[in-house]
């Protein structure tokens, strides 16, 4: 039976849309009468020789790339911000709702001119040109209806020119002789496409080159590439050479001289160098006030005296210094060792100002997680940023709080039951800026390597159902090579897990239900563990890139070792051995995150992800540990089913719509797929569709969970939704509303799995609020 709401909807949905149809047809009325709305682009390509269409098509969009002004943006084919504009009105006003209306959610006409037409096409002339395609003409040309103007560019181009010889400069100096052994690596090559950026990233390639080898006021402006395109054959040769004014120093190899380190408070500068200490390397550290023992300069700096200057040490040298986290500000400075500049070195001059070393901080959170927890947090931070005078940063938390969770229902009234969780923990952690290890494994990269020792203490006690205890400490290492990539491993992390005081009412529900007692029951992990982060979008060289990717590759061991000294087989006898009382798990966990982010414009992408995992549980234990299983479904996971609901297989534990409370459903195996377009509405809203596929699985049968193991025919299992949402992005964070629909369903009969009804069936739409994007 259709609902007030859906009959509502279905009345006011058509009626909205068509005002809004009706209301951009009209946009001339609020044009003057001299006035054009520039309302469309077409480029277009003609060639004298032989171009196919894709090649033709290609340039056509690079031409448009280069268009200016930006024109009106539209949404399913309407200028929605123009409209909104208009309806908006006049207003004097520099703030109000109504101008907040015109100017933040809608946008004004971009309008016409004979300048702006003109000046586009020797935009696009001169961009071709740029290319290769010498000797091109680029006309415009308009049509105008109902004052909505739409500009033709058309360009008239030749053959595209390659490079012919390339010669570099063959003069008798350092310089000179130090590029022409860059030639091999050069990035152009004889018969290449004429391209002026090619020569630009030359330009660049050499001035980093040379800057590594002393060059130290070297510039690539100093490098000039004069053309000849008479050659014939519509080649083009090039003749580097460098630039007549270039200023001697320019063409000397420069050694450092003295390091000097200040480190100083920002109001309390001391430049006095008779307070120096020297390092064994040679730097001369000035702090007055102890602020850090010399060895972390000695562990820190690349750059040494007497070497020869060197742009990537020198860079990398700021960057470990920043890294360190102990510095307000970072600031390096060159200059001549002596005034007259004959010896060819250069002093080098930081200034240090130390950042607040100590935080004490108060914190009160609300939170939500996926298993319908709900509640409040109040917290107490406290930050040492430099402990022991090496850079090290100490952090203790202690926290405590109150919890809701809906754990069962009454099987007489139908009335859910809600249980009241109080939290109380500690959380502390010390991370160091070097490797602690009786080995050398300190890198010479940008980066400086951490090892980080954590522990933590929570007691969850719930009066009426059970109280929890678990404890966790850990030993590892943090260090990265580049920019996009970072490497954690866990030499050693153990985790302790104890149940206790549980009540009658619990076990009751638990002898029913044995998967409640699975979150809770004993653990004891012990093993090390590997994590690699790759993001694309961490280099600035990627930022302006259409295609970006992010992956995350997690290994984890549990016992290995005291599992094969033991001998134990669960799976065999029936019996698990323990370590202080509790049974000690063993498993290898291995899963790995794929993400491309396909930009199509500033305000629309294309954002899919693939997510692989498997847990192989084996001697003492039968299962995984609750804390490192697989499941399906929830706000950032399949979105058209609830929470930790879904699977395991073809496995069916109950309708989340009917029933609020389920068991969550683990699983050793787990595969899912997601793709998601996201676009921009107007202002700080965001709008996404999206659907999601997959499951989960275990690796054998579970009698209480029939279809649960994973087969050759796992495709069959698999669950599909789709849905659309809103984002509000607010800056400091992202909320985002999702409702998603399921379109297959894998514990419903063959041939009936697939629903394509329920897209528009209101009772299956899941409701995902979250913070932050799902992927």
């Amino acid at each position: 039976m259709m609902t007030g709401f859906q009959r509502t909807l279905r009345i006011f949905l058509p009626i909205a849309l068509l005002s809004v149809v009706l209301a951009s047809c009209h946009e001339s009325k609020y044009l003057a009468a001299n006035q054009t709305l520039y309302s469309a682009n077409k480029t277009v390509v003609q060639s004298s020789v032989t171009m196919t269409k894709k090649e033709q098509k290609k340039w056509s969009e690079d031409m448009e790339g280069y268009l200016r002004p930006k024109l009106n943006g539209k949404t399913l084919g309407l200028r929605l911000k123009l409209w909104v504009y208009n309806i908006a009105g006049t207003t004097h006003k520099q703030k109000g709702f109504k101008h907040w209306l015109k100017y933040k959610v809608g946008e004004p006409p971009v309008l016409s001119s004979p300048a702006t037409l003109q000046s586009n096409a020797q935009v696009l002339q001169s961009h071709l040109e740029n290319k290769g395609f010498f000797h091109d003409t680029v006309i415009v040309t308009t049509f105008v209806k109902d004052k909505h103007l739409t500009a033709t560019y058309t360009a008239a181009v030749g053959p595209r020119y390659t490079i012919g010889k390339i010669n570099y400069p063959d003069d008798s100096d350092a310089v000179s002789n130090r590029i022409d052994t860059l030639q091999r690596m050069s990035l152009l090559k004889k018969g290449d496409f004429y391209d002026l950026e090619t020569i630009k990233a030359e330009r660049t390639r050499i001035d980093s080159r040379l800057k590594n080898r002393g060059f130290y006021y070297f510039s690539p402006d100093y490098l000039i590439v004069d053309l000849d395109t008479a050659v014939g054959n519509h080649q083009v040769d090039m003749f580097m050479r460098l630039k007549n004014e270039m200023p001697d120093p320019a063409r000397e190899v420069y050694k450092i001289g003295q390091v000097t380190a200040y480190v100083t408070p920002a109001n309390k500068a001391d430049t006095n160098r008779q307070n120096a200490y020297i390092t064994p390397e040679g730097y001369h550290i000035i702090d007055r006030s102890e602020y850090l023992r010399p060895s972390v300069f000695s562990s820190t700096l690349l750059i040494k005296p007497n070497d020869i200057y060197r742009e990537t040490d020198h860079n990398s040298s700021l960057s470990r210094l920043v890294s360190l986290g102990v510095f307000q500000f970072v600031k390096a400075r060159f200059e001549p060792a002596s005034t007259a500049d004959t010896n060819n070195r250069l002093n080098l001059y930081y200034y240090l100002t130390p950042t607040q070393k100590k935080l004490l901080r108060f914190e009160v959170t609300a939170l939500t997680r996926d298993d319908n927890t709900t509640g409040t947090e109040l917290a107490l931070n406290w930050r040492h940023r430099n402990l022991f005078r090496g850079g090290e940063l100490f952090s203790a938390r202690i926290y405590g709080g109150l919890e809701g969770q809906s754990v069962s229902r009454n099987g007489t009234t139908g009335k859910l039951i809600t249980s009241l969780t109080r939290r109380t923990g500690v959380d502390v952690s010390l991370t160091i800026p070097k490797i602690v290890s009786p080995f050398n494994l300190n890198t010479s990269g940008k980066f400086v390597p951490k090892t980080k020792i954590e522990a933590d203490y929570d007691i969850y006690r719930n009066n009426s159902l059970y109280t929890l205890t678990s404890s966790r400490v850990s030993f590892g290492y943090q260090f990265k090579n580049r920019i996009t990539s970072e490497n954690g491993i866990t030499v050693l992390g153990i985790s302790y897990v104890r149940p206790s005081n549980l009540t009658d009412s619990f076990q009751q529900i638990i002898n029913k239900i044995r998967n409640v007692y699975y979150s809770i029951e004993p653990q004891l992990i012990i093993g090390p563990s590997w994590n690699f982060n790759y993001s694309s979008q961490l280099d600035p060289r990627n930022a302006r890139k259409t295609s970006n990717t992010w992956f995350n590759a997690n290994v984890d061991f549990s016992n290995n070792l005291l599992g094969l000294f033991s001998g134990t087989n669960f799976n065999m006898t029936g019996q698990q051995k323990e370590i202080f009382g509790v049974p000690y798990a063993q498993y290898m966990r291995f899963e790995a995150d794929f993400r491309h982010y396909l930009n199509f414009s500033t305000s629309s992408m294309l954002a899919t992800r693939v997510d692989a995992g498997v847990g192989i549980p084996y001697g003492n234990s039968a299962g995984l540990p609750y804390v490192k299983a697989f499941f399906g479904g929830g706000t950032n996971d399949i979105r058209a089913f609830r929470a930790r609901a879904l699977g395991p297989g073809s496995y069916f534990g109950g309708d989340p719509n009917r029933n609020a409370f389920l068991p969550d459903q683990p699983g050793d195996i787990k595969l899912e797929g997601n793709i998601e377009y996201r676009a921009k509405l107007f202002g700080f809203v965001r709008w996404a569709v999206f659907t999601d596929f997959g499951n989960v699985w275990t690796l054998r049968n579970d009698t209480s969970r029939p279809g649960a193991v994973f087969t050759r025919n796992f495709l069959n299992d698999f669950a599909v939704g789709a849905g659309t949402g809103l984002r509000f992005d607010l800056t400091i964070l992202l909320l985002r509303i999702d409702v998603a629909v399921p379109l297959r369903t894998p514990w419903k009969p063959e041939g009936s799995r697939w629903n394509f009804k329920t897209a528009t069936d209101i009772s299956d739409m899941v409701l995902n609020l979250a913070i932050g994007y799902p992927f």
